[in-house]
């Protein structure tokens, strides 16, 4: 079985790509032909490894240029195949040695978030404990799936040309416990996330979403915190004017209107500003009729979504996953309420950040 590493050594800044070859069963991942490679042909190759599991994180790397835990990562149809694959250090963290990077900016921003409950009181009320639904809980199970593994700082576009940006692990965890109902300080919390390098500078690549190892879809937990900001009325910045400027063009015409997209996003001021520009553009005839041809073909459906979505009267995150449900009713018919479509467990989920928790006897 063989393989390419990337070698560094930060006290030289000497790189170097190695190939290995070593002898391995078929049942082996990138993490055992590691620790061959470490046993048997190389004892100086450095790399992170702890529960072998996919529980702890601490392999995460690249495999091919795509962030893997090397523990999940099974070898044997790619040694079939007779690929030889490049193994390199996970990206937008500074590498320390070979596959081992540097995680003190991941922390700090994990830490920024203020990962843990602030539930507004210091001692319990009454000796009752606190019981939240599992509807409830189930808006922010995938967030809640973190291993802080750092694969989708890895992969984020945002974060390489801003390396500012929160994150999309930072901003999953922020999630976590804006959704949580014991939570009181929602508010706070996606004023804070709302501000400069925060929800809205994601660039909406998706690539947290492809290659998190665990399922947690950080962009879409980003999406759960603009909705909450934007039902929270948070919504000056223009991330969040630009996302409800979508939602009003795609209901009305079922068309992106471009030409409106710059005033309703950016302001007048700014769109003055930009006249030159745009009077440059529609010389060469890169500038769209200012009014859509015709209404989409699609826009029915466009609506029917906004429709069922909006007679739920669920605003935030809690629309977004009745949007995702409802999406998948349209799509596959109307289905019986409590039927195995659209989003399972998560179907009847209702939540509302900041709301006091059920509080249960504890003889009850």
């Amino acid at each position: 079985m063989a393989l390419k590493i990337w070698r560094f050594d930060s006290t030289t800044g000497e790189r170097a790509l190695e190939e290995y070859e070593v002898e391995a069963p078929e049942w082996v991942t990138l993490l055992d032909v590691l620790d061959l490679v470490k046993d048997k042909v190389d004892g100086s190759l450095a790399y992170r490894k702890s529960c072998r599991m996919m529980i702890c994180g601490s392999c995460g790397m690249r495999m091919d240029g795509a962030a893997v835990l090397a523990c999940k990562t099974r070898m044997y149809d790619i040694a079939r195949s007779g690929h030889v694959p490049v193994i390199s250090a996970m990206g937008n963290l500074p590498i320390v040695k070979d596959l081992v990077v540097d995680m003190e900016p991941f922390w700090a921003k994990f830490k920024a978030m203020k990962p843990y409950l602030q539930p507004g009181y210091e001692q319990p009320l009454d000796g009752k404990e606190y019981v939240i639904s599992q509807e409830r809980m189930n808006v922010i199970h995938k967030e809640s799936l973190c291993i802080n593994c750092g694969c989708c700082v890895s992969e984020c576009n945002s974060m390489e040309s801003d390396p500012e940006f929160l994150g999309p692990q930072a901003l999953a965890k922020g999630m976590r416990f804006v959704g949580d109902p014991r939570d009181a300080h929602a508010v706070e919390r996606l004023d804070e996330y709302s501000s400069e390098h925060g929800i809205w500078d994601c660039t909406r690549c998706y690539f947290c979403n492809e290659r998190c190892p665990k399922g947690v879809d950080p962009r879409d937990a980003i999406a759960k915190l603009g909705a909450e900001a934007m039902a929270a009325g948070i919504d000056d910045d223009m991330g969040a004017k630009h996302a409800n400027w979508f939602v009003t063009s795609a209901k009305t015409t079922g068309w992106l209107r471009e030409t409106e997209l710059v005033p309703k996003t950016q302001g007048i001021v700014s769109s003055i500003k930009q006249m030159k520009f745009a009077m440059g553009l529609a010389v060469k005839g890169k500038v769209p009729p200012p009014v859509p041809p015709h209404v989409a073909e699609g826009v029915k459906e466009s609506r029917a979504l906004y429709d069922l979505v909006k007679e739920q009267d669920r605003q935030g995150a809690l629309g977004i996953v009745q949007g995702e449900r409802a999406l998948s009713r349209l799509e596959h018919g109307d289905g019986p309420e409590g039927s195995e479509q659209g989003m399972g467990s998560r179907d009847h989920a209702d939540i509302t950040p900041g709301e006091e928790p059920t509080r249960k006897g504890a003889g009850e």
